[in-house]
């Protein structure tokens, strides 16, 4: 089953199904939000509406409409789920390692989620603009203190995500001992959020088993594949939740999509790149993001596209407008 939200002008827009071929689409009344608040009540009607455009139903799909699945959610959390990311960056940098066998985890900007399509307005091409592709899910409510094993089922959809990033003020961030603001602004998914049954054998062990093809101005930047997770999304679920409820809503990230062999598959992330040149060549080569640079990230299978594209373009943030 494949759900979207598109504009209707208000904050979160109207929830649709969305065909098999991303033509056609059915209205399901409500938002996103309210479905997946009361998910075992909603999802029987969600599934007659996909089986009816399974069978032709449903009119032409406007892509341009397109927003975000969930707009705004009630909560962001942002995992650092695949080692070898934070392995190279630790031998680039000099850095120690991380001194933990639990999950690594932020919480992240969540009133707004810009949607795959849409310009990326950022202050200054000094902060050293950066992309960062991995996948996500959305829970229905987790009760605090739920494991693993229960965790699977609170998983009901699951997306793809860019998480911009501001690399020159990361570190100064994090050296205060506090968590991101500056350095993490809004992120952007693609359009379409499926239920994990969806992806078929590509859902495996809370894991979504797909390559993550990035293109960086037309050119091949990486295809790393989403299984080398550490800790599933069902373990990242369960480490939030350890000592509060996560409400319907919540979203949780993979963290940059990262894999052993990077050396073949690329990256998903300018960083990693750069981190991957100073240690071959003891400088960095790439440069972060100027305006005007185009990004696209799409997760390919067997059966195509699932969760649709992300394709954006950088532009520079104007100056702010106030009225009297």
């Amino acid at each position: 089953m494949r759900l979207a939200t598109i504009d209707n002008c208000t904050p979160d827009g109207a929830l649709i199904l969305v065909s098999p071929d991303a033509e056609r689409c059915l209205y399901a009344g409500g938002t996103l939000q309210q479905a997946i608040e009361r998910w075992n009540d909603a999802e029987p009607g969600l599934r007659a509406l996909a089986a009816r455009l399974e069978h032709g139903e449903g009119e032409p799909l406007d892509h341009h409409r397109l927003l975000a699945p969930l707009p705004r959610a009630w909560q962001w959390l942002d995992g650092s789920a695949f080692p070898q990311h934070g392995e190279l960056m630790q031998q680039a940098f000099n850095l120690p390692p991380i001194e933990t066998d639990r999950p690594l985890m932020y919480q992240g900007l969540s009133d707004r989620f810009l949607a795959g399509h849409a310009d990326v307005p950022l202050p200054s091409e000094a902060d050293g603009i950066d992309f960062e592709g991995e996948y996500g899910v959305m829970t229905d409510f987790v009760p605090m203190g739920t494991t693993p094993e229960q965790a699977m089922a609170h998983i009901r959809l699951v997306i793809l995500i860019n998480d911009w990033s501001l690399r020159a003020i990361a570190p100064v961030e994090m050296k205060t001992g506090f968590g991101w603001v500056q350095a993490k602004p809004a992120c952007s998914a693609a359009p379409f959020a499926v239920t994990p049954d969806a992806l078929g054998d590509a859902w495996q062990d809370g894991r979504v088993h797909l390559p993550l093809h990035v293109t960086l101005n037309g050119q091949w930047f990486g295809h790393p594949h989403g299984g080398e997770m550490a800790f599933g999304f069902h373990e990242l679920i369960a480490h939030a939740a350890r000592t509060r409820d996560l409400v319907a809503g919540t979203i949780i990230g993979s963290g940059t999509v990262s894999n052993a062999d990077y050396a073949r598959v690329g990256s998903a992330c300018i960083s990693e790149r750069r981190a991957i040149e100073m240690i071959e060549t003891g400088k960095p080569q790439t440069d972060f993001l100027s305006f005007g640079s185009h990004v696209h990230m799409e997760a390919l299978g067997e059966s195509g596209s699932p969760f649709g594209a992300i394709h954006q373009q950088v532009v520079q943030a104007g100056l702010p407008s106030y009225s009297q």
